[in-house]
């Protein structure tokens, strides 16, 4: 299993975030699954890769540490291929992924750790 971790810290309310989050996976083709209070699944919309090479995208975001000036949360993007070449499918939609949560104006990037790993 392929899979990609990203700790982010952003200069924007809780009540801005989780808007602006949404437009950012929204832009990148996945589509909400699931949305609770600190939880957010997202996956990429079917039909452009087989079922097993989809990626599902996991926000969690840390409410206790959150402020009226930044919010702190994890990105996990992964899917069910191995990731048997760096720059695998998983691995490209990361990338994007990570562009656009760089570049989105909604907020400014304060910290940011990524991690990758094969499971």
């Amino acid at each position: 299993m392929a899979r990609y971790t990203h700790d982010l810290t952003v200069a924007v309310s809780l009540s801005h975030f989780y808007e602006q989050i949404k437009e950012v996976l929204e832009a990148c083709s996945f589509e909400i699954l699931y949305f609770k209070e600190d939880y957010l699944i997202a996956r990429e919309s079917p039909g452009k890769v087989p079922f097993s090479r989809l990626v599902t995208v996991e926000v969690l975001v840390d409410s206790t540490r959150a402020t009226q000036e930044a919010t702190h949360l994890s990105v996990v993007v992964k899917n069910e291929e191995l990731p048997l070449q760096a720059n695998n499918h998983c691995f490209q939609v990361y990338e994007k992924l990570n562009q656009a949560i760089f570049d989105n104006k909604g907020w400014q990037l304060i910290q940011s750790t990524a991690e990758k790993s094969a499971g």
